[in-house]
């Protein structure tokens, strides 16, 4: 292959951009394993084995937990293995998960099938490309991890309806074959193919730097420069700590916003198709923000960014606690799309800009590890306390207080030296 052979320089093509397309690959693939692909399966789980949603939901939550433990142990992979491997290897690892959940005979069954494609798909699949771009982007970080993130809403966007045309045409557990030959087929030997850990493995620097290109200097020397942080070091630092709250914030107020919607807008006197509109709106406006975000991570301070996260965050609580008409619910849906915009890539940089890409997989796993524990909490404070009041309002107030005090955290944050 083009990237085995040795290069005295760059080449007039930088092989950074393959990364960036296969990593946008995995993303798309880790859908599988995302609750909104395995939403589409849980009502046939219900009605086959006669289970109540709330043990099944008890059981997924459970296994989400479970997972975002076990996460941990792939970043300290990533670290001694590299991307390639264990890209490869949790594409395999996801495919008999697939198979497993094909086979499913009871809730231990179910629970173990839960477990594998949440740690596969959603925690694996997603934590190795943000720690593989990184290696080989710099100054253009913001805007490799805009393009990366293309994978994650096509599949956000086409899963659920694929998921759904396919269980109808040939049933829950083939689809979940067909799921699993996809993964074996197409994606597993293209991340063998095509994956190298960092770009000195095809004789090129970050960003297309390197000795005869026509690289940018500042570039070469910022990549010098930046500084790898240990995770025993990085816990060190106060930054770390404030961060880890930060991102643990979104994961678990967004999952409880999403598992609720429509109960919320139905609240509200409004249509159930309105919050099938209200998610649609999400993915269709956070995906260009991204890009937006992508070049302004690039110019200015992350933790500014970070704090304009939340800002709007906040804001689009607010006009949800007051939607009372289809207008309203339209400007939520337009809010809560551009806050998801912000932080599909802030969040993401946060961790390879202030502590370096060499030890970014047992780094970004933490962090991965409290977002996977967010999403599976998230959805359940939101119940109790509409049980207590039937309504939302009180827990969309109280929820109001992590954003605020994520966007202070962010401005109290800076890169550590």
């Amino acid at each position: 292959m083009w990237a085995d052979r040795p290069k005295n320089g760059a080449g007039p093509i930088f092989y950074g951009w393959a990364i960036v397309a296969l990593s946008a690959l995995s993303m798309f693939f880790s859908g599988p394993g995302q609750t909104y692909s395995i939403s589409i399966f849980i009502d046939y789980y219900i009605q086959d084995f006669s289970y109540s949603r709330s043990f099944v939901s008890g059981i997924y939550s459970v296994g989400t937990l479970a997972a975002g433990i076990t996460l941990f142990f792939v970043g300290r992979a990533i670290d001694r293995l590299g991307q390639r491997l264990v890209m490869g290897a949790a594409g395999i690892l996801l495919a008999l998960a697939c198979i497993w959940n094909a086979f499913l005979t009871g809730a231990v069954m179910m629970f173990i099938g839960f477990f594998a494609i949440r740690l596969f798909g959603q925690g694996s699949l997603t934590l190795v490309p943000n720690t593989l771009v990184p290696q080989w982007f710099v100054q253009k970080r913001g805007r490799a991890l805009s393009v990366m993130a293309i994978g994650g809403f096509v599949g956000a966007a086409a899963l659920p309806p694929l998921n759904t045309w396919l269980i109808h045409m040939v049933g829950w557990r083939d689809t979940w074959l067909i799921w699993a030959g996809l993964l074996l087929i197409v994606f597993v030997p293209l991340a063998f193919l095509v994956v190298r850990n960092q770009p000195q493995d095809v004789g090129q620097e970050p960003d297309g730097g390197g000795p005869g290109a026509h690289g940018d200097t500042r570039t070469q020397r910022t990549a010098i420069q930046e500084k790898s942080w240990t995770l025993q070091e990085a816990r060190r630092t106060r930054a770390f700590w404030l961060i880890l709250f930060c991102v643990s914030v979104p994961a678990l107020v967004n999952t409880g916003v999403t598992f609720h919607l429509v109960s919320i807008v139905e609240g509200k006197g409004l249509s159930i198709s309105l919050a099938a509109l209200i998610l649609s709106l999400m993915a269709f406006i956070g995906f260009p923000v991204t890009f937006a975000v992508g070049y302004l991570v690039d110019r200015i301070a992350v933790h500014y960014v970070l704090a304009m996260t939340f800002g709007v965050h906040i804001v689009s609580l607010l006009v949800l606690l007051t939607v009372n008409s289809w207008t309203g619910a339209i400007i939520f849906g337009v809010l809560w799309g551009i806050a998801h915009g912000f932080e599909r890539i802030v969040l993401s940089i946060v961790w390879p800009n202030y502590f370096g890409p060499r030890h970014l997989g047992s780094i970004k796993s933490i962090a991965q590890t409290v977002m996977v524990i967010g999403s599976a909490l998230g959805p359940l404070p939101f119940g109790i306390f509409y049980d207590w009041f039937n309504n939302y309002t009180a827990i969309l107030w109280l929820m109001m207080l992590l954003p605020a005090t994520a966007l202070v955290f962010a401005l109290l944050s800076p890169k550590p030296s």
